[in-house]
């Protein structure tokens, strides 16, 4: 099921994807200068869908950049609630123990039932 839904959605966005870049061939000049348009320090001169790709990747990567960074108190408190639970799950086996323990040696000390006579 999850590969049906994995081409459904790849299939459309790689035709479009070509589709794109066949249409946009011509080369553009990026300038990353705002100060000098006319003879900027530094431009590349590239195809126009090259351009358009290397943007959706970087903003793909700055977004998923600041995803992580936000939900970094989540993560931070799932690792205390981990730690905890086990702590806990450490303790509780310590318990058990003592009482399985302490009802064994009550057990050894345990007075015959009533009605009966000690011989």
């Amino acid at each position: 099921m999850m590969r049906f839904v994995y081409w459904l959605l790849a299939l459309p966005i790689g035709v479009v994807s070509v589709a794109l870049a066949v249409a946009n061939r011509k080369p553009v000049t990026l300038a990353l200068d705002p100060f000098r348009p006319d003879s900027p320090a530094y431009a590349v001169t590239a195809p126009m869908f090259v351009v358009l790709f290397a943007a959706v990747v970087v903003g793909v990567l700055l977004g998923g950049a600041a995803v992580w960074l936000a939900q970094g108190r989540h993560r931070r408190a799932a690792r205390v609630g981990r730690r905890e639970a086990e702590r806990l799950s450490v303790e509780t086996s310590r318990l058990s123990a003592q009482v399985a323990e302490k009802e064994t040696a009550l057990a050894a000390l345990a007075l015959p039932a009533p009605g009966r006579r000690a011989a």
